[in-house]
């Protein structure tokens, strides 16, 4: 398998695990909503004084 092959077939793999994990822009939305929130909780920005 020539490279450009490899990385098309990890490209595509990619993308058919990123569309099945979000169905629609809303859930892709949400997803990374989620992320965001995980993120800020992480970071301590989210704590009430």
């Amino acid at each position: 398998m020539t490279k450009s092959k490899t990385l098309l077939t990890v490209a595509l793999a990619t993308l058919a695990l990123t569309v099945s994990a979000c169905h629609t822009v809303n859930g892709a939305g949400r997803d990374l909503k989620s992320a965001g929130t995980a993120v800020s909780d992480a970071s301590g920005e989210n704590k009430k004084k």
